[in-house]
């Protein structure tokens, strides 16, 4: 049973023991994320662009995270895609077995927490993982997810294209400049819709534990409910975005090419008493086979050596997907 079934069953009288988590009662700093408008970054006056590669080089170096607004992908798509994943999740246990993929890399996958059968402690959180480039796959429930999902996707991948432009930009280098290195155009995307279910308790559970997400980037959407939290300057900042904004944050192999000028963001999910939260995230990495080290233009033997290893991206997604996710543990094992 998922944690929605367990919220909906009646029969939470107290938190499970196995999803008690180790406080995550934190000290919280309100700060402002910084914010990228796309449609400078895009369509702006040469001026406008350049200041919005400005915002991008500073978000990256200082925070790796930041707001999109004025993006180019249709409310109304953002809209459907919450309907759908709410449906998906509204399917009944058996429907939703069909996908609960056994193996790492199934292309569709489903399930409750994180590290299953790893750790002592479960996650409140039901999730959907689905491979949707460079080949599609999508569950066959509900009849509309394909469709929505496919459109979705492709816009997602419009939107990183574009930030991932700037974002070399703003390194010095030409816009293509990641694209290319990361083979960008036969790279891996994975789709992720997470439910965090409303719970008694929330000071005793984690939507998500501290950690950074592997690969380059990480586009996110929500619906109207808050829990995103990121750890910067050493304290936590919660999130709280405009309305069909995405919240994007750099990946660890953003840290690995630029050779720890752009670090990838740790950051948590937290729950509450009164509300589900729905979030739908794609994450955008380079090929499943493509060995990822510190980039050459970004690595200067005396005062800028090599920080990180090689890695292929697909061991790099295993090391982290079989360990206990906390914090940078899977970059640190990287690091020279």
């Amino acid at each position: 049973m998922g944690i929605k079934g367990l919220v909906e069953s009646g029969y939470l009288n107290s938190i499970p023991p196995e999803f008690v988590f180790p406080s995550n009662l934190n000290d919280l700093e309100v700060e402002e994320v910084p914010t990228v408008d796309f449609s400078q970054l895009t369509a702006g006056t040469p001026d406008e662009r350049s200041k919005a590669i400005q915002v991008i080089g500073k978000a990256c170096r200082e925070w790796g995270f930041f707001m999109v607004i004025n993006h180019s992908m249709p409310r109304r798509l953002m809209d459907e895609m919450l309907n759908v994943g709410e449906r998906f999740f509204d399917l009944t246990e058996e429907e939703k077995q069909d996908h609960a993929g056994k193996e790492l890399f199934d292309p569709i996958r489903c399930g409750t927490g994180f590290n299953n059968g790893l750790g002592n402690v479960f996650l409140w959180r039901d999730y959907l993982k689905v491979h949707v480039h460079p080949r599609f796959h999508a569950p066959h429930k509900p009849a509309d997810f394909r469709e929505t999902s496919e459109e979705y996707c492709k816009k997602a991948r419009d939107v990183a294209e574009e930030l991932l432009k700037g974002i070399s930009k703003s390194l010095g280098q030409e816009e293509n400049y990641i694209h290319n290195k990361m083979d960008i155009e036969s790279g891996s995307q994975l789709l992720v819709m997470n439910l965090y279910p409303p719970c008694p308790r929330p000071e005793l559970v984690m939507g998500m534990p501290p950690h950074s997400d592997h690969g380059i980037l990480t586009l996110l959407m929500q619906n109207d409910v808050c829990g995103l939290q990121i750890l910067h300057n050493g304290k936590w900042v919660p999130v709280n975005p405009p309305p069909y904004s995405f919240l994007v944050n750099t990946g660890d192999h953003m840290e690995i090419l630029t050779n720890g000028r752009y670090e990838s963001v740790v950051h948590q999910v937290v729950v509450n008493s009164n509300a589900t939260r729905m979030t739908i995230a794609t994450g955008h990495g380079p090929p499943l086979g493509a060995i990822i080290s510190p980039a050459a233009e970004l690595v200067d033997s005396e005062n800028h050596p090599p920080k990180y290893q090689g890695m292929k991206y697909r061991d790099y997604i295993e090391l982290q997907q079989t360990n206990q996710l906390e914090g940078k543990s899977c970059l640190d094992r990287v690091r020279i």
